[in-house]
């Protein structure tokens, strides 16, 4: 019995990208666009913002709860540590990120925190 593998026909797509003038094709999806690389993505800063300040305080209380200035067992301050730290370091990271963007440092721009 022979094997049908190669039979298959195909034909080439219909192309609806305009050819430029060196010859590679246009695609509007990768347009340079300086606008869209200077907006603020204020959403995003503000769970940044959230983010940093809950962490920080899960992380006072853990130190609290720890130290035994607080009442709680050992445990809970080891939960309220962990949760502290993935809170924190995200927000603290696009924070910064926001920050820098802002202040105009080479390398920093608001196109680099993603938008929601």
């Amino acid at each position: 019995m022979a094997s049908r593998r190669n039979t298959a026909r195909y034909s080439p797509l219909a192309v609806d990208e305009h050819d430029g003038t060196d010859g590679r094709k246009y695609d509007p999806r990768f347009d340079y666009n300086p606008r869209s690389l200077d907006r603020i993505p204020w959403k995003s800063i503000a769970l940044a913002l959230f983010l940093l300040s809950l962490g920080s305080l899960l992380l006072f209380l853990s130190v609290f709860v720890l130290t035994g200035h607080m009442a709680g067992d050992k445990s809970q301050g080891y939960g309220l540590l962990a949760l502290g730290f993935l809170t924190f370091l995200p927000g603290f990271y696009e924070t910064r990120i926001a920050y820098y963007a802002w202040r105009g440092v080479k390398g920093y721009r608001f196109a680099a925190i993603p938008d929601y």
